[in-house]
């Protein structure tokens, strides 16, 4: 296999694993908001802190894969 694949397949299941990871953390958070009686005000909070962690990883793969395709790094 050529070595240009390789870097894919690290690519991808590296992707994966930030997505494996980022759901797991929000099936904890949901159990502990479930458990800790969080007022409803709170749980949005703590959701949309949650999101916008995520959001901000893909919009750096976003970007990261714009500037390559683009052959700015």
């Amino acid at each position: 296999m050529l070595y240009e694949h390789m870097e894919l397949l690290e690519s991808i299941g590296l992707d994966l694993l930030f997505a494996a990871i980022f759901f797991f953390i929000g099936m904890a958070i949901k159990d502990v908001l479930k458990q800790g009686n969080v007022p409803p005000f709170g749980q949005k909070i703590v959701w949309l802190v949650l999101f916008l962690g995520c959001a901000g990883f893909v919009a750096k793969g976003l970007i990261q894969l714009s500037w390559e395709g683009a052959g700015i790094s």
